[in-house]
């Protein structure tokens, strides 16, 4: 059974020990997840499309998918509302994470809102395009694991190399710096885009 304690006090985000337990998931499960949610895209999509339309479809949705992830970052997780139930409803999907950043079991989104959100996803695509939106949400569903193992790795593990520290240090001064900026995690091209990117300070 994994050890979901961490070495500082976590939040507590329920009071229910099973809905608490929902909004935690370990590196391994999460590998096992998306592995198998993956494959389900793959085996939906095989021969659908050539082969050369396939890798256009893919690369279309993962560029879908930067523009969903700055989108939901920007627009959903920070947007600023009077409501008492937006406002828990906010600290709960994200504003935990701004409070205690270094958690590792709460750095990846757990399956119940990442699986659920991109079944939905899935959905329309294929209600949009057919068959060959299994092709699109493949392309979707990849740009969305690489996000979460980057932003696991921003706040876990040594980024290594230039474009590596470079992601890092970009989204950590989304934490340190302003959080109303350098909204993107993966693609912090649509940061320069939209106008939100911070700049680093020179020494």
């Amino acid at each position: 059974m994994t050890n979901y304690r961490s070495a500082a006090p976590r939040i507590r985000l329920f009071r229910n020990d099973l809905l608490e337990r929902f909004t935690l998931i370990s590196p391994p499960a999460f590998a096992v997840t998306w592995t198998i949610f993956l494959s389900c895209a793959v085996y939906a999509s095989w021969r659908v499309v050539s082969f050369g339309m396939a890798i256009v479809l893919v690369a279309l949705g993962l560029l879908i998918w930067t523009l969903f992830e700055y989108a939901m970052h920007r627009f959903i997780f920070h947007l600023k509302l009077r409501s008492e139930w937006w406002r828990k409803l906010i600290f709960i999907t994200h504003g935990n994470h701004h409070t205690m950043p270094g958690d590792r079991y709460r750095n990846i989104m757990p399956p119940v809102v990442s699986v659920g959100i991109s079944g939905m996803i899935w959905i329309l695509f294929y209600a949009l395009f057919g068959a060959p939106g299994s092709v699109l949400f493949l392309g979707f569903g990849i740009g969305y694991v690489v996000y979460d193992v980057i932003h696991y790795a921003c706040h876990q593990l040594p980024m290594r190399g230039p474009l590596l520290r470079k992601l890092r240090q970009h989204h950590i001064r989304h934490h340190y710096a302003k959080q109303e900026g350098n909204f993107a995690i993966t693609a912090i091209v649509w940061d320069h885009v939209f106008g939100t990117y911070i700049p680093t300070k020179k020494k």
